[in-house]
């Protein structure tokens, strides 16, 4: 397998994994305690979005933001990221993004605004994309070539077991503290990550200078973010209607179209295409965009709404109740890497495949305000198995088919498409809960008895001893709830569509072949 430590060396001219079991052990606990923190945040925030629509005085659009943004700005970093390794050695980004991460996380913290905790979670964004790929390099270069699948399971288990106790930790802190403390937990941590990285962390030998194609980069991020506020903002404006979304599809398209046309005429490409003419390498990236990207990251941030705004559980009740299925995401990562050295890794995509898509398109869907809180939990279980089983082959089967000089490469656009399919995946589930909910609102009018309706309010009038008005605005909530717990079915399978778009890229792994000539030897 190629790895990207294949080419580093430390300054005593020794391979990075010419240490003792101690010092292995002390430097990958201190690399996956900062990716560990890093995603850990994502889904903390993504069980106390929902509380924050009163304190920052905004509506699911708005919110949806503190978790888009973060995203976007992941991934658009991800794009400098190796040129940043090349330049200064994985050490110094990797406590540069701690440090940025950490002062972020303080700011998002003391935020009182919307667009203040945006601002600040872009920055923790930079922060976690610069984390995430010099501690999926270093976390490798720890360990000798021999060893390297027990390094893919440590860093599976510890990426994957982070988002399954983010909910709980999320709602413990919200419940019994403040939503900030979500945000200022980080501090203390990442000054301890960076005083430990100094001290202990080895330094390697600076890698090749490269020279960083600024305009692509430029290009390519702003059509990036072009492309995400039109899917944010589209439902909310009315699509086509609005000459904003207009003007938005327009950027986008020129945006792609220049980068397109500046990388075909550069001599630094800002990304190695070459790379894709390797099917398994293209057909791993789209199983990463599509079902890790845009089906998964929906469910991760519908299922905390779905505990809270439905099924009304207090935050922490609804973090354990997340975890029910996200403990098991943890639990199957390294069962994956196993199976993965077993059965090879296209073998294991297609069982995790086989379970993601079912369980997301029978299970999930069936989920509603009558659903029993254990049945609701019980029914999660086998999609989080499916989720758990995706991580380790699907990155085993990405680095195996990229030559080792390009291993940073591979990782960079792994994360990539992972973080933009991500930010997708959550303005559309955000697009669809408003228009589902407002579809089932209508169909709801449409059949009603507006005579009966009548009698049942003067009814409920005199009962009650209300106001006509006050009744009349008691039942259009009730109207309004089951049109948004109505609107969850059609939410869920939508977003199950997409792993099925992703599924089709598992069966092209076995009709199509790789190319051996870019596999590692």
């Amino acid at each position: 397998m190629p790895m990207p430590a294949d080419d580093v060396t430390t300054f005593e001219g020794k391979k990075p994994w010419d240490i003792t079991v101690k010092e292995r052990a002390l430097f990958s606990i201190i690399v996956m305690a900062g990716a560990f923190m890093a995603i850990l945040d994502t889904t903390v925030v993504d069980v106390i979005v929902p509380k924050l629509t009163g304190p920052l005085a905004t509506d699911m659009y708005g919110v949806q933001w503190i978790i888009t943004s973060y995203m976007v700005a992941a991934a658009i970093a991800l794009l400098i990221t190796e040129y940043l390794i090349k330049r200064l050695g994985a050490k110094s980004v990797f406590l540069l993004g701690v440090a940025l991460f950490t002062v972020a996380s303080f700011f998002c913290g003391i935020s009182n605004s919307l667009e203040e905790i945006i601002i600040f979670r872009i920055l923790q964004g930079v922060g976690e994309a610069l984390i995430m790929v010099t501690s999926h390099i270093m976390i490798f270069s720890y360990f000798p070539p021999h060893q390297q699948g027990l390094a893919m399971g440590i860093f599976g288990l510890g990426v994957s077991f982070a988002p399954a106790l983010g909910p709980t930790i999320g709602g413990y802190l919200t419940e019994y503290y403040n939503w900030r403390m979500v945000f200022f937990i980080n501090v203390p941590v990442g000054v301890l990550l960076v005083l430990s990285g100094i001290l202990y962390l080895p330094k390697e030998q600076m890698f090749e200078k490269l020279k960083f194609n600024f305009v692509s980069f430029f290009l390519l991020s702003f059509a990036t973010i072009s492309l995400l506020i039109m899917l944010s903002r589209g439902q909310q404006l009315g699509w086509f209607n609005s000459i904003e979304i207009g003007v938005l599809l327009f950027a986008t398209l020129i945006g792609f179209t220049l980068y397109a046309l500046f990388e075909l005429n550069s001599q630094h490409t800002l990304i190695d295409f070459s790379l894709f003419r390797n099917p398994h390498f293209t057909n791993g990236i789209m199983i990463y965009f599509f079902i890790l990207g845009f089906s998964m990251y929906q469910y991760f941030y519908l299922l905390p709404i779905y505990y809270e705004h439905i099924k009304m559980l207090p935050t922490l009740d609804a973090g354990i109740a997340v975890f029910a299925f996200a403990v098991f995401i943890g639990v199957f990562s390294p069962v994956a890497g196993i199976l993965s050295d077993k059965i090879g890794a296209p073998k294991t995509v297609a069982i995790a495949a086989i379970f993601y898509v079912g369980t997301s398109l029978l299970f999930l869907p069936t989920l509603n305000y009558y659903t029993p809180l254990v049945q609701a939990m019980l029914l999660t279980i086998p999609f989080g198995i499916g989720m758990g089983l995706f991580f380790a082959p699907v990155t085993v089967m990405i680095l195996q088919n990229a030559p080792a000089h390009k291993g940073e490469l591979a990782i960079v656009l792994m994360d990539y498409f992972r973080f933009v399919g991500g930010s997708f995946g959550t303005a559309l589930a955000t697009n669809n809960m408003e228009y589902f909910k407002n579809m089932h609102f209508q169909y709801m009018q449409e059949l009603q008895n507006f005579e009966y309706v009548s009698y049942y309010l003067e009814h409920l009038k005199e009962s009650l001893n209300l106001s006509l008005e006050q009744i009349k605005a008691i039942f259009g909530n009730y109207e309004m709830f089951m049109s948004y717990n109505y609107g969850f079915y059609n939410t869920f399978m939508h977003a199950g569509y997409w792993g099925i778009l992703g599924s089709l890229f598992v069966v092209l792994l076995f009709v199509t072949k790789p190319k051996k000539e870019t596999s590692a030897s």
